[in-house]
């Protein structure tokens, strides 16, 4: 039985949830960017972008703001999925 785009998307959040610990807990906002069906039908590539906290931070020229403010950056991960089974096949770093 083939899946469908939500299928294929909900697969790819899970396994990304399933591995935050390995990649660190402070992943803020994973929304979906994009969604491509391979032109064979047999994968479909799911990209999740997600904010993650620069190490780093400045201080604010807000007096009211709390000495330090934390800087975030936008990171973007690419899932293939079997279009077939919703395998989780790889997960690769998207640049920009």
């Amino acid at each position: 039985m083939k899946i469908d785009v939500r299928g294929a998307v909900l697969a790819a959040k899970k396994y990304f949830e399933d591995i935050q610990d390995m990649i660190g807990n402070s992943i803020n906002d994973i929304l979906l960017e994009e969604v491509e069906l391979s032109e064979n039908k047999r994968f479909w590539y799911v990209t999740l972008g997600f904010s993650r906290p620069v190490a780093k931070t400045e201080r604010t020229l807000i007096p009211e703001a709390i000495s330090l403010a934390t800087k975030y950056e936008r990171e973007y991960k690419i899932f293939t999925v079997d279009a077939e089974t919703g395998e989780v096949k790889s997960m690769k770093i998207r640049e920009g």
